[in-house]
């Protein structure tokens, strides 16, 4: 089903393309469009850190201020993970810093002869990092949400038709540390006529259960900025408005203000922060409540009773799976290998540390095989047609009865037996 849904998806695309191609070019042609989004699966990221230190040569000036820049990023981010002040943060030394961070990101950097002046992000990598920064077990995320970043200038309204500094923006921004699981488009392929400006203000149904189940989404969360600027080049307002829904519920909104062009990324950087705080909020709140006529019609339960054998032609069907580490992530394939009616598993998309992408060639249904699966020790979640595999949680063990304490044996009385007088 979800092959010929994305089939069918593909040729209605194509088809529109043939009938309108004067007017759908801009959108198809690829020379302007495509920004690939950032994994940010295996990383933590701390920015905008400042440092003004000199050294002998810009060498070694350069060399003390990643230093410098490795120890507050460490505590800074172990300050925002346990909220608390960065005074408590511990001290960590730093050739213990070098095994932690993945890299250093210039953000802004002035080299001199013996001086150096930057600002710089710092990634650490998950793994290494997060069990002394306090990141231990699964973090609760949010359904699959498609975002859709629409930008608004001049009166012309785009998401991924054409590069835009908002669409940047959300593609560089890190989504492991949110508890909003992001689904981003790059622009490419067919992108731009699925996504689009327009089909935001479309409640339609039908057509949004079709892209959902496309991008292997549950929801939508719309990302909208209004720039108004003074003069080209000039200061610039924006106003920024979060929505949630094929109808486009209100969830919040803020203004942002740039000084000119050259702090419009900075400005769009922190409007990515704020919206994806106020989705986050939105979620804690419950607001992000799905849309029950968005939900695709989960197929039929197996038949229990007996029939006769007939051969099923095999299908496509699409797993997301929790893969903590390398060894999880082979050992679940191993594991949906053995499923009877199971042909082939190959790998889609591998995120250690957060969700993997399977395609499994099986013989039956999705039911059948979120069936199997359930029986052997896993949680499955019907995300449209694609099934999200957690393990299951282990029920504690029965309590051990307590041994009783033995019973003193009776003294005989030292009357004898009758009536009291």
């Amino acid at each position: 089903m979800v092959l010929s849904r994305r089939l069918t998806i593909l040729a209605l695309c194509i088809a529109i393309s043939g009938l309108a191609a004067g007017g759908l070019y801009a959108q198809l042609e690829s020379g302007e469009r495509g920004i690939l989004p950032i994994d940010s699966s295996g990383t933590l990221e701390i920015t905008g850190i400042k440092v003004d230190v000199g050294g002998k040569t810009a060498a070694e000036a350069r060399f003390n201020g990643w230093r410098i820049a490795q120890r507050e990023g460490f505590k800074a981010l172990w300050a925002k993970q346990h909220k608390r002040p960065i005074s408590e943060a511990p001290s960590l030394n730093d050739s213990v810093l070098d095994t932690l961070v993945s890299s250093i990101i210039v953000e802004k950097e002035q080299i001199g002869p013996n001086r150096y002046i930057a600002q710089l992000g710092i990634l650490f990598d998950r793994a290494r990092a997060g069990e002394m920064l306090g990141f231990s077990g699964l973090q609760r995320r949010s359904a699959a949400m498609m975002l859709i970043p629409v930008f608004q200038t001049a009166g012309t309204l785009t998401t991924v038709e054409r590069r835009n500094p908002w669409q940047r923006a959300w593609a560089q921004f890190r989504t492991s540390q949110s508890p909003i699981d992001y689904v981003r488009v790059s622009g490419l392929g067919p992108d731009p006529l699925l996504i689009n400006a327009a089909q935001t203000r479309r409640p339609g149904r039908a057509w949004w259960r079709n892209v959902l189940d496309y991008y292997g989404a549950a929801d939508i969360l719309i990302a909208e900025v209004t720039l108004h600027r003074a003069y080209p080049g000039g200061p610039a307002v924006a106003r920024f408005i979060g929505r949630h829904g094929a109808d486009g519920t209100i969830l919040g909104g803020f203004t942002l203000r740039a000084k000119d062009s050259a702090d419009l990324p900075r400005m769009m950087a922190e409007g990515v922060e704020r919206m994806d705080h106020l989705f986050t909020n939105s979620l804690a709140a419950g607001l992000l409540v799905r849309d029950t006529s968005l939900i695709t019609v989960e197929p039929p339960p197996p038949v229990e009773e007996e029939l006769p054998p007939v051969e099923v032609a095999a299908r496509l069907v699409q797993i997301q799976v929790i893969t903590p580490n390398e060894q999880v992530f082979a050992s679940v394939v191993g594991e949906i290998r053995g499923v009877p009616g199971v042909v082939s598993v190959a790998p889609r998309s591998t995120a250690i540390g957060g969700w993997s992408l399977l395609l499994v060639n099986y013989r039956g249904s999705n039911g059948a095989l979120g069936g199997a699966l359930q029986a052997r020790g896993w949680n499955v979640a019907y995300v449209g047609a694609t099934l999200r595999l957690t393990p299951a949680v282990p029920s504690a063990p029965p309590a051990q009865p307590q041994p009783q304490p033995a019973q003193p044996a009776q003294q005989p009385s030292a009357e004898p037996p009758g009536n009291p007088q």
